[in-house]
This record gives C-alpha cells, structure tokens and sequence, in this order.
C-alpha cells in the first residue's frame, strides 16, 4: 500500500469511528448535498397543521426541525426510540413544555387513542394502525419516508459480496394501499429518485456509518478498494453521485 493511500485510511477510519449527536449532519454539509425533490416538506405540514391543533412529531430525533415549525409547544408531543436521542428530547425539549414519548415498538405506542389532529412523521417507521389508533376523526398523516431503492447502487457498488434484500414494501404505491385500508382518504402523494452528491470519501464514510441498515457491516477496512476507486473518481471530476429513493403521502383519517 502506498503512503498516500495509509493516509486516507487513516482519515477515513477517523470518520467511521467519530459520533453523531441527534440526527446532525453538519460535520459533512460543506462536502456532502443532499437531493432536491419536488416538494417541501416544512411547507406541506404548515398548509394542513393549524395553530390550534395539537401535534404529534414521530421520530423527532434532535426536535430541530420540529422546533422550525414554530407550533405551540403546549400542544406538541414527539416519539423517539433511539436511547440518545431519547435522552436528548428529554434534555432539550421537555423543559420547553413539549411531551416526549420514548418508543420501544412502532406497533405499541404509549399514547391514548384519539389523542392528536395532526401526525407527522420523517424517515421514521410507523404502524399505520397505531397512526390511526391516536389521530383524532378527521385527522391529518403527513409522512415522507425513505424508499426502498434508497442508496441501492452505491450499496451493492461498496459491497460488492453482500447481498442486499431491498425493501419491496416501501414504495409509494404500496403504501397508499395500506394507508387508505387502514381508513384513510389520500390527498397527496408523490415518489422521486434525487440524486445526492459526495465531494469526498471521507464524509461518505461518515454518512454510511450513520445508517448502517443500508450499509451492513460496512467497514473501510472491508471496502478499502471500492473507497480508493470513489477518491479517484472524485480527484478526476471532483464528486461523485448517489441515488435516492423518495415519497411522501398526505392523508386523511375518515
């Protein structure tokens, strides 16, 4: 091995061991752009959440983009079930009035039904039966999640050995079936494949590590060669791109 690639060896292994607080990119933001998709997700909860509502956030992680809404914190509540960020919520957002509800199973939460006229949800799993179980009659579910294809090329690109069972379940199509069997009227839904770029493989490294249920035992020490092939795609023309995997559903409890 040459001496420059120990060097990026040992870059990248700082990235893969270093922590993430909440759901906080920013150590990567000036080498990593997310995909643009078609919708803005911040406008489309402002258009159906009214002031008076009381409001449920699952999966809030940090609560940042919950708290850009600007809802009453009085009646605003937030799920999480990641033990951290947990103790974040609890740390960050209790003390300003709103209800954190630690979460242990999507299928089981610990909240009274018809509890809450507005559901919002981002990248976080849900029960559809229990999104039902706590809106109100009338309700509204906004959720954009990730899909199933998400990262699917640069997966199987860095693991070459592994192979990966993507999630069929997780498209737009299918998940309007579900919600509208659960006892929902569909008022929106829309599906994109934006493409995110990477300007270094340092804060690839970074993002993978973070979400390891799409990368699976990633290590760079296992996919050593596939990173060095991304550095010189990036030293050749400065970037390279990944595809994602989009879709966001407003919906209407009966």
């Amino acid at each position: 091995m040459q001496n420059s690639e120990i060097e990026l060896k040992k870059l990248w292994k700082i990235e893969e061991d270093s922590q993430l607080t909440g759901w906080d990119f920013s150590r990567i933001a000036d080498f990593h752009q997310s995909g643009i998709v078609m919708w803005d997700y911040q406008k489309i909860v402002h258009k159906y959440l009214d002031q008076k509502d009381q409001l449920l956030d699952m999966g809030t992680a940090d609560g940042n983009f919950l708290k850009g809404l600007k809802h009453p914190y009085y009646l605003t509540s937030v799920t999480e079930a990641y033990p951290p960020n947990i103790e974040l919520c609890q740390r960050e957002l209790s003390p300003l009035g709103i209800t954190v509800y630690p979460v242990s199973a999507d299928e089981q939460l610990p909240i009274l039904a018809d509890s809450f006229d507005c559901v919002i949800n981002r990248h976080e799993a849900y029960d559809v039966s229990e999104v039902t179980r706590v809106l109100r009659a009338g309700g509204v579910f906004i959720t954009q999640q990730v899909g199933g294809l998400n990262h699917s090329e640069i997966a199987q690109y860095i693991l070459p050995n592994q192979l990966r069972d993507l999630n069929q379940e997780n498209f737009l199509s299918k998940k309007v079936q579900e919600i509208e069997a659960a006892g929902f009227t569909v008022e929106l839904g829309f599906e994109e494949f934006p493409f995110t770029t990477f300007k270094s493989v340092a804060a690839f490294v970074y993002f993978a590590k973070r979400i390891e249920w799409e990368f699976p035992d990633f290590s760079v020490e296992t996919s050593f060669s596939q990173l060095i092939k991304l550095h010189k795609i990036i030293e050749r023309q400065g970037f390279f791109v990944v595809k994602e995997h989009r879709f966001i559903i407003v919906a209407r409890k009966e």
